[in-house]
């Protein structure tokens, strides 16, 4: 394989270009490292264009969240693809950056560059919305999603691992879904608890998956503003969302909630990450469309790996 075949030439949406970066940094470093430079040279422009996008007036018959979306992957592949043919020398610039993280890290005890200089620009600018389920109802719930974190930034994620760890263990036994897949969706959903949903008086609700309170439900509930999908517009109001004693209550009632709804029947038993979330997608948990790549980038990413060996 050559470092070009790593390239533009692949769609920026497909979800084995990193692990084919990473992998080739395995195998032939200094190759690896140009090839991720010129992605995050790509990366760049694309942050441009965006600029650009947000600067112009909406409106029109044509313009939509679909229009808005498909317009902003056409985005990425266009700026992947001038980075290629027509690089503006930050590429450069980053190889060589990468190149000095690289220089006498241990494979084993430090995450890749790739991985490193990754996270540090995604979490600049993947700032969609994260959207969970309810009962029997799809949503999103006003929160901003969170991106994967830089090693080393925070203990957030370790700590936060090590409050729902037993719960999601759990709840895997009942559900056969390997338990940090339900971490990592806990976490994507909370913003590794940053971001949980709280009552009235800021005390914790524990709902860290974000499930609606359906007219079945009988427990007690935390009204927060959230954002709709209706008819692919998003919208802004408030909802009742289920509020718990305890974490373990809330990994129960996920649990449950799978289980019973014979729509996530491809979620139960799942044992592949990127499988895992986009057949919760399907199943209608989520209306944000990119919630099955943020969700299986959290499944496979350093922060998650460092924080569960921790």
């Amino acid at each position: 394989m050559k470092a070009s075949d790593l390239g533009t030439s692949r769609l920026v949406l497909d979800p084995a270009v990193a692990g084919d970066l990473r992998t080739r940094l395995r195998q032939d470093p200094q190759a690896g490292v140009k090839q991720a430079a010129q992605q995050f040279e790509g990366m760049l422009l694309h942050l441009m264009l965006k600029s650009m996008r947000d600067a112009t007036a909406a409106g029109g018959l044509l313009d939509s969240e679909q229009s808005r979306f498909f317009t902003a992957i056409g985005d990425q592949q266009m700026a992947q693809d001038l980075a290629s043919q027509a690089p503006m020398g930050f590429a450069a610039m980053i190889e060589k950056q990468l190149a000095r993280q690289a220089t006498g890290a241990s494979a084993a005890a430090a995450p890749s560059p790739f991985d490193v200089a990754q996270q540090s620009l995604l979490s600049r600018y993947a700032r969609l919305p994260s959207s969970g389920a309810a009962a029997g109802a799809q949503r999103t719930i006003g929160v901003t999603a969170a991106p994967e974190v830089t090693s080393g930034a925070s203990s957030r994620p370790r700590e936060f691992v090590d409050r729902v760890w037993p719960h999601a263990v759990e709840a895997a036994s009942t559900t056969g879904i390997p338990a940090h897949f339900l971490v990592a969706q806990s976490a994507l959903e909370s913003g590794w608890g940053k971001r949980e949903i709280r009552t009235a008086d800021g005390s914790p609700s524990f709902n860290l998956f974000g499930i609606k309170a359906g007219r079945r439900w009988a427990g007690p509930t935390v009204e927060v503003p959230t954002t709709e999908f209706v008819n692919g517009v998003a919208q802004t109001t408030r909802a009742k969302f289920r509020a718990y004693g305890s974490y373990a209550e809330a990994f129960r009632d996920y649990a449950r909630l799978l289980s019973s709804h014979s729509r996530y029947a491809e979620v139960i038993g799942q044992q592949d990450g990127v499988k895992f979330a986009r057949s919760l997608q399907q199943a209608g948990y989520a209306t944000d469309p990119m919630y099955a790549d943020k969700l299986a980038r959290i499944i496979g990413g350093t922060t998650l790996r460092q924080a569960l060996s921790a």
